[in-house]
């Protein structure tokens, strides 16, 4: 089996497994048009863990979708498995499949997208208007929005965002909204118990900072008052488990950016090499409480003022500077996402140059092109054609982000 150009071997082995297993799941053969490379709706890749995907199911079967995953999974009810030879040499690898929702990682996937339980355990008397299933990584989380309405005789609306986690990363969410919540940030705020590993979530009021940004550059917003955020961050913090930073896994993901653009592979190899060089030769600053993943699709504004601040799953000891990079490096590949991009450069330019009055200059943006790095691999958009554009877009931001050292 040789893998088609610009498809990595482990994409090939799982989608080669995926056929197999989506006809002995359906219990019959699989119609000729149908393909797991047209047919693929979600799809990851984890250096150093193996890559998943979702994937719908051709007409006539009893369910829709079809989850797969070359990660090591334990034996359980539902469970497929078959071997599938890597490409070139020859390796077994281990493809399993579940049908969805029965991701066997997250159990209260069903629960959370079941509208009858959901309107049972969260409507509080409401009418549940709408369940929409917003993020979903097979084996890791998903974020399902549930919108509900007041029955009367005033409508008004509200909205809860469940957070599926896998066993055991419930309860540590629940104390990290908690101690932030007490501590006076904008975040939202916890509702009943988890149930299932499902964490109800208020919604926050304010527009995602990355619509601003498209908007007119985010005007209105000073870099300083993201800076002020990151300042009130409580000691409480720092006692949460340390997680490793983008630039930390850089060599990961400059892996999944050379499966994803094989024909860029030695251009990646010597751009990493060459952040490696400068990470290694600047000041990365005091350890201090750290969001993990500050960036513009989790911080909600309102003109000048920052109101949410959301997705506090990394939370934690960490690095200013990195966390300054996170935000850079999402910033410099926002045009390759597509929508308005005049006001882009310019803001990637006034906040970049405000965050390197406060960290050492190097670091910041040898660290921001680390996290556009990262980002290569999730240009490649599943069942949409001409995404590679998009990943060169990204290789090149990321260029760019190093030349400013």
């Amino acid at each position: 089996m040789e893998p088609e150009p610009g498809r990595s071997p482990e994409r090939a082995v799982l989608h080669a497994g995926v056929r197999r297993l989506a006809a002995r799941f359906r219990g019959t053969q699989l119609p000729a048009g149908w393909s797991p490379e047209t047919s693929e709706i979600r799809f990851q890749h984890r250096p150093g863990a193996g890559v998943s995907g979702l994937y719908a199911m051709p007409p006539g079967s009893d369910f829709a979708f079809i989850g797969a995953s070359t990660e090591p999974l334990s034996a359980r009810r539902g469970l497929a498995r078959v071997k599938v030879r890597r490409p070139v040499t020859g390796e077994k690898l281990t493809v399993s499949a579940w049908r969805d929702p029965d991701d066997p990682h997250l159990p209260g996937l069903a629960a959370a997208q079941d509208a009858h339980g959901v309107a049972a355990r969260w409507a509080d008397g409401d009418r549940l208007l709408q369940l929409h299933t917003l993020a979903y990584r097979p084996l890791r989380r998903a974020v399902i929005r549930a919108r509900f309405e007041t029955r009367g005789p005033v409508h008004a609306q509200r909205t809860l965002f469940l957070k599926v986690l896998r066993p055991g990363q419930d309860m540590p969410l629940v104390n990290r909204h908690m101690m932030l919540g007490d501590a006076g940030l904008p975040v939202p705020a916890v509702v009943g118990e988890p149930y299932r590993h499902i964490v109800a979530l208020t919604g926050m009021p304010g527009e995602s900072l990355g619509r601003a940004l498209h908007l007119d550059g985010a005007a209105g917003m000073e870099p300083a008052r993201l800076a002020d955020l990151l300042d009130a961050l409580p000691p409480e913090v720092m006692g949460l488990l340390a997680r490793p930073a983008w630039s930390d896994k850089l060599q990961r993901y400059a892996q999944a950016a050379t499966a994803t653009l094989p024909g860029e592979a030695a251009a990646i190899r010597d751009l990493a090499a060459r952040i490696e060089d400068m990470l290694a030769g600047s000041d990365r600053g005091p350890l201090v409480p750290a969001h993990g993943d500050f960036y513009e699709a989790n911080l909600l504004v309102s003109k000048e003022a920052v109101r949410g601040l959301l997705d506090l799953d990394s939370l934690g000891p960490g690095y200013r500077v990195d966390d300054l990079a996170c935000l850079l490096g999402h910033m410099a590949v926002m045009p390759s996402l597509g929508g308005t991009v005049e006001h882009l450069s310019g803001a990637l330019e006034r906040f970049g140059t405000k965050f390197a009055e406060d960290v050492d200059p190097a670091a910041l943006w040898a660290r921001s092109a680390a996290v556009a790095v990262s980002l290569i691999a999730g240009a490649r958009t599943p069942g949409r054609a001409g995404w590679e554009p998009a990943a060169v877009a990204r290789l090149a931001a990321a260029r760019s982000l190093l030349s400013r050292v």
